[in-house]
C-alpha cells in the first residue's frame, strides 16, 4: 500500500495578539488562539461554522500556517478518506454543530488525525479552551465566545449535503 504524508497546520488567529495580552486580560500567557487543518492527499481540510471545507495547502485568506507538525503518514486512501470526510460532514461535523469551545476545528484535526495516523494533535492546542474558561475572565467572556463562529475564508465546503439534516 502507497504511503501518504499527513501534516498539521497551524496558525495562529490572534497574530501574536494572545501572547502579547492575555497576561493582562486572562493572568495567564496563552501563546495563541489556534485553527487548524489537516493537510492530506494535496489537500487542506478544516473545519467552521460553514462546516468541512477543503483548498490547496495554504489557500484560506489565513495565508501560510505559523506551523507545520509532521502527523507521519497514512494508508488510507484519498477515496476512503473522502467517503469518511462525507460521512462526518454529515452526522458529527455539520456547520450547526460548530462551537468555539467544544466542537470546533482543532476537534476536527485531532479525530481526522487519528483516523488517519491513529496520533493525536498537540495538547497546547486541544486544551487552550479549558486553559481559557479556567480564568474569571474566561468564564466572564463565555456567552459572547459562544456566539462567535468561524469559518476562515478561501476554502470550498466539502459536501453539499453539510447544513441538511
Amino acid at each position: 500500500l502507497a504511503l501518504h504524508p499527513v501534516k498539521l497546520y497551524v496558525y495562529d488567529l490572534s497574530k501574536g495578539m494572545a501572547r502579547r495580552l492575555s497576561p493582562l486580560m486572562l493572568g495567564k500567557q496563552l501563546d495563541g488562539i489556534w485553527h487548524t487543518s489537516i493537510i492530506v492527499h494535496k489537500d487542506e481540510f478544516f473545519y467552521g461554522s460553514g462546516g468541512i471545507s477543503s483548498c490547496a495547502p495554504g489557500g484560506t485568506l489565513l495565508g501560510p500556517p505559523d506551523t507545520v507538525v509532521d502527523l507521519g503518514n497514512t494508508e488510507v486512501t484519498e477515496e476512503i478518506f473522502l467517503e469518511y470526510l462525507s460521512s462526518l460532514g454529515e452526522s458529527v461535523f455539520r456547520g450547526e454543530s460548530y462551537n468555539l469551545f467544544e466542537h470546533n476545528c482543532n476537534t476536527f484535526s485531532n479525530e481526522v488525525a487519528q483516523f488517519l495516523t491513529g496520533k493525536k494533535i498537540p495538547s497546547y492546542i486541544t486544551d487552550l479552551p479549558s486553559e481559557v474558561l479556567a480564568t474569571p475572565f474566561g468564564q466572564a467572556l463565555r456567552p459572547l465566545l459562544d456566539s462567535i463562529q468561524i469559518q476562515p475564508p478561501g476554502g470550498n465546503t466539502f459536501s453539499r449535503h453539510n447544513g441538511q439534516s
